[in-house]
């Protein structure tokens, strides 16, 4: 085949350290356009992006020479760096220094979007600890419980 084709999802989430609440409304729409454009210039697409005062979720379609790991530092990286210009977070924010990547299938994308654009009320019923958790055991993923948080 002379060209590249794939078409590979992911559902990605990852907190603040700490868990700290500190994504404010005020910040949180363009903090949103800001992970968005750094998806982009990583040739991948962002397909929606969503979370509340301590995490961030995203559904990213990625660029056929994007790996995940790449995707999510500089995603963290750039939005740490324009969080602090804003003067919207502490000199001291952080992200968490880990993060979830769920593969997610073409039938389920309407699904997962819907899921992310919905965590407000999500998290009124659910904590973030109890959230994580149940996507990694929703998709099967192997977990030492010691060593999650940070």
């Amino acid at each position: 085949m002379a060209r590249t084709l794939i078409e590979i999802y992911t559902h990605i989430v990852f907190s603040t350290k700490g868990r700290a609440n500190t994504i404010h409304l005020e910040i949180e729409a363009e903090l949103h356009r800001i992970i968005a454009g750094i998806i982009a210039n990583l040739n991948s697409r962002c397909l929606t992006v969503n979370g509340t005062e301590n995490h961030v979720h995203t559904l990213v379609s990625l660029g056929k020479t994007t790996a995940l790991s790449n995707l999510v530092r500089e995603v963290k990286k750039g939005s740490t760096i324009w969080l602090k210009r804003q003067g919207a977070v502490s000199r001291a924010f952080n992200w968490q220094d880990g993060y979830g990547g769920f593969s997610v299938g073409k039938s389920d994308l309407l699904a997962v979007k819907k899921y992310i654009a919905d965590q407000k009320q999500h998290h009124q019923r659910i904590s973030y600890e109890e959230e994580f958790i149940s996507l990694l055991e929703d998709n099967g993923v192997a977990y030492d419980a010691r060593y999650l948080w940070d």
